[in-house]
């Protein structure tokens, strides 16, 4: 296991709401220096940070990834879990399929 990777994946939502598993601190690096800078702000500076801390072993990668996944969830990039996209989807008027 490489040393900047996540224990699980942080899945955002890209492109049409294509899911993408960012794996590890070098991967969420890649993805916010490639975020246009019209649309930066102060949680993107902090997760941009963290992760090329993660990278240079400065801190641990878990930090950079709650960091990164908090900045996606107040885009509304943060995909749902597989399971709670499966239970929503069998939900229906009458409960659970």
């Amino acid at each position: 296991m490489p040393p900047d990777e996540f224990e699980r994946p942080v899945v955002i939502l890209t492109g049409l709401g294509h899911p993408t598993a960012i794996c590890s601190a070098m991967e969420a690096y890649m993805f916010l220096v490639d975020w246009p800078k019209s649309q930066r702000d102060t949680a993107h500076a902090f997760a941009l940070k963290a992760s090329l801390a993660a990278v240079r072993g400065e801190i641990e990668p878990e930090t950079a990834k709650g960091l990164f996944a908090a900045w996606a969830e107040k885009h509304d990039l943060l995909a749902l879990e597989a399971g709670v996209l499966v239970g929503r989807r069998n939900a229906g008027s009458h409960g659970i399929a």
